[in-house]
């Protein structure tokens, strides 16, 4: 420990102690833990102590818990259970009875402090700290802490009742950590002391008719098996598995979703792989028996197992798919092959479940259609996979929801009262119906899905969110539709859809909801990305009135919106599907998209629309636009001068990004391939005139100098990796060029100094190009890198500093001891 440090520390240690002293907050004794945690890894805990003995002393004054505040007792027991993690200094700490009384039976449970959560918890902690060693596993057999241990599990506060959990856990798998090494299967009768008290109480508990005492040891066994995985684990399935499956005969089965938790711990674990213990007599049985609710989760677990038998991976698949199966069986189905849902037989249990309220019905729907959404991607999923049938009943249960659907049955028109509305569940399905694009589906059910999206995308009654979604499963469905064979262009189908897509789309470009604005120039941007080159669509959008509705939203009144329509008009106007505006009303739009996005970037009062104008402008530079090649240097220039006086760090950043992709368009790339031959080092000329002069004329090196000195860290990283870059490819030629004339060069760095000091008001001048160059190589730009990647506190963040700060609080320190008035 640092001499200071140790210096500090008795001065500390009486604050802590004395109840009259206001101690530090919460944060700074985290630190000091921490900090002693470091220590203690570094050096011997017993060392430490018997240098300092004020903390010896600490710990020994809190045994009269009165005199101490529960935040300093709390803290009190995580450091003892810190020191105590090594052995030789938890022997010595034993000296006295000190741990006996911290950590003991007898002496927690007497406290007054006893009733606040965070001394409980301070108490697992350190207890959790203090068990890594076999002396550790005597003192808690012997001292009664595992009793209070087990008391904690039903803890009022959830993270005390957790924390209990976990530390039976750890106890439990230090306790056989060496059985596991001498016996490769030993008998539960032959199991350390401690061992055999956690298991007996689980067993009690697991005989319980108390519902929470069963969910406390079914917590215990699945942390046990999920990371746990050794022999041991397996005879201790073999023990308590029968227990587990009596849970199963009585009704109602307590903590469902506890039992599948650990069921699927228990499958999940290697040690399991290849045993036959009647895991997966287990897991059937529980299928068969828990809640649709309850059971999915598990059918959904059991289908992502690698080595889960066949027979049982088809029940689990069937649990998933009875909701949708007793969907299809209670509204008018046309006559054809369902697929997989023809042999999957909806049960009285899952029809209750829909029927049963407006909430529960929503809640079963969402819940299988996310879980059959996260089975769709795996390599592993069923198959055959029912592609049409889950197709027919997601879009039955949309038309559910929006009014649309047949009922068949008595049942249907009860869900068809129950759904009728249902955001919930139009969010869920679309979402699904999405995923769904990725697979075949037949030709003649793609109609009928895009029949469904359009109706939910011109519906009045779609709200914001669902119309996004809407919008998302539209894109994914039009992305992946099959093109006709020996054609550029699309199926039939396409066509006729896209003629009904573009009056909804112009209708909600319209919409005096922005959140649907948004949605819809979202969609139109996607969609003319991906087929902007498309005849089909192309003549539906020069058919329509959504690039004039775009443009027009550039002056939208909410600024999410006008970014949007700053990027969609972006998109139209790269592949040439952009129609300029011409109207008195705008006169501006004459002079082009480009002059209207300048006005947008120094005139708009909202951060979007400039970031995105920004954005925009550096991708223009990339690809080439022809608004930007007209003249480059001048482009630049321009909006250089913009965005070097705008207030937004995030638009002073993408704008270091322009000047990052001008300069190495002119420069060339940074960095070097280690994987190009060298070739023989020819002399290198001189750096063209005309190149230097392009680096000054838009003011680049001006602006990147400036923000070389930025408020805000990120602008002042990207200008110093930018100037770096540049540094770089110019060091070859360094002492080719003229440095300039000493006066110009003077006055560059004497303005360099005053911006570093604040002064931003004060302008270059003119200097030449290679006083520029000349000042750039003086910069310590490596060092700069350095301390810009520091933390804010790098300098306070010793723990001698902590130390100084914790007793400033108390005046302490002379030297803070200053009148605030």
């Amino acid at each position: 420990m640092d001499p200071e440090c140790s210096r500090l520390l008795p001065a500390l240690c009486a604050v802590l102690a004395d109840p009259r002293q206001p101690v530090a907050d919460d944060t700074c004794l985290e630190k000091l833990l921490d900090w002693f945690k470091t220590v203690t890894e570094a050096e011997s805990s017993l060392l430490l102590l018997q240098e300092n003995p004020c903390l010896v002393e600490l710990l020994s004054h809190i045994l009269r818990p009165q005199d101490v505040s529960p935040r300093v007792l709390s803290f009190s027991l995580r450091l003892a259970g810190t020191f105590a993690a090594q052995e030789d200094c938890f022997q010595y700490l034993q000296q006295g009875d000190l741990l006996l009384g911290l950590f003991g039976e007898a002496g927690t449970l007497g406290w007054a402090a006893w009733n606040v959560p965070t001394v409980r918890s301070g108490w697992i902690q350190g207890l959790s700290s203090l068990a890594q060693h076999p002396s550790a596993l005597h003192f808690l057999a012997d001292s009664g802490a595992v009793d209070t241990v087990f008391s904690l599990q039903g803890d009022p506060s959830l993270f005390v009742a957790s924390a209990a959990s976990q530390l039976l856990v750890h106890i439990l798998a230090l306790s056989m950590h060496g059985e596991a090494v001498e016996h490769h299967s030993p008998q539960g009768s032959a199991w350390p002391t401690c061992a055999q008290k956690i298991v007996g109480h689980v067993e009690e508990s697991l005989r319980s008719t108390a519902a929470p005492q069963v969910t406390q040891a079914l917590n215990v066994l699945t942390t046990t098996f999920g990371r746990c995985h050794s022999p041991w684990t397996e005879v201790l399935w073999e023990q308590l598995s029968p227990l587990v499956a009596c849970l199963l005969e009585r009704d109602p089965i307590p903590a469902g979703h506890s039992l599948v938790d650990l069921l699927l711990s228990v499958a999940r674990s290697p040690v399991f792989s290849s045993a036959d213990c009647g895991l997966w007599e287990t897991v059937a049985q529980t299928l068969s028996r828990l809640s649709p609710t309850q059971a999915g989760p598990l059918a959904l677990g059991t289908l992502k197992l690698q080595h889960c038998p066949q027979a049982l991976r088809t029940q689990a698949f069937g649990v998933l798919l009875q909701p949708l199966a007793c969907i299809l069986k209670a509204t008018i189905q046309a006559p054809g092959s369902p697929g997989l849902l023809d042999g999957t037989v909806g049960s009285s249990m899952t029809v209750d479940a829909l029927l049963s309220s407006k909430s529960a019905c929503a809640g079963l729907l969402c819940q299988t259609l996310a879980q059959l959404e996260e089975l769709h991607p795996l390599p592993h999923r069923p198959s055959p996979w029912p592609q049409a049938s889950l197709l027919e009943a997601v879009v039955t249960i949309l038309q559910l929801c929006d009014g649309s659907a047949a009922p068949g049955s008595s049942v249907g028109g009860r869900l068809c009262g129950t759904l009728a509305g249902c955001v919930r569940v139009q969010r869920a399905a679309l979402d699904f119906l999405g995923t769904l694009s990725q697979g075949t589906s037949p030709p003649e059910l793609v109609p009928q899905v895009f029949a469904v999206l359009l109706e939910y995308l011109e519906s009045p009654d779609s709200s914001p969110t669902v119309l996004k979604k809407a919008f998302q499963a539209t894109l994914r469905w039009l992305l992946s539709s099959p093109k006709t064979p020996g054609c550029s262009d699309f199926g039939p189908h396409i066509p006729l859809f896209l003629g009904e897509l573009f009056p909804v789309l112009q209708k909600r470009l319209c919409s005096p909801c922005w959140e649907v604005r948004d949605s819809a120039l979202e969609f139109f941007t996607n969609l003319s990305r991906h087929w902007g080159g498309q005849a089909d669509f192309r003549q539906a959008l020069f058919s329509s009135e959504a690039p004039t509705l775009t443009q027009q939203l550039l002056r939208d009144p909410e600024s999410y919106v006008r970014a949007s329509a700053v990027t969609a008009m972006a998109q139209l106007s790269s592949q040439g599907l952009h129609a300029t505006l011409a109207s008195p009303e705008h006169p501006e739009a004459e002079q082009g998209l480009l002059r209207e996005f300048l006005h947008i970037l120094s005139a708009d009062s909202e951060g979007f629309p400039r970031r995105a104008v920004v954005q925009v402008f550096t991708q223009w530079l990339r690809d080439g636009h022809a608004e930007v090649a007209r003249d480059t240097e001048q482009f630049v220039a321009t909006v250089l001068q913009v965005v070097s006086q705008d207030l937004d760090w995030e638009v002073r950043v993408q704008g270091l990004e322009l000047a990052q992709v001008f300069l190495t368009q002119k420069l060339g790339q940074p960095g070097h391939c280690p994987y190009t031959v060298s070739l023989p080092e020819a002399p290198l000329p001189r750096l063209r005139p005309e190149v230097l002069r392009t680096l000054c004329q838009p003011r680049l090196l001006e602006f990147a100098f400036r923000a070389l000195f930025d408020c805000d860290r990120p602008v002042a990283q990207k200008a110093c990796n930018l100037l770096l870059f540049l540094r770089d490819k110019t060091a070859p030629y360094a002492g080719m060029q003229e440095t300039g004339d000493s006066p110009r060069l003077d006055s560059m760095e004497a303005a360099l100094q005053r911006w570093q000091a604040g002064e931003q008001g004060q302008p270059l001048g003119d200097p030449e190009p290679e006083a520029m160059l000349a000042v750039l190589r003086s910069l310590d730009l490596e060092g700069l890198q350095g301390r810009l990647a520091e933390s804010s506190d790098h300098v306070e963040k010793s723990p001698q500093s902590l130390l100084q700060d914790m007793l400033a609080t108390v005046d302490i320190l002379e030297e803070n001891e200053a009148d605030c008035y």
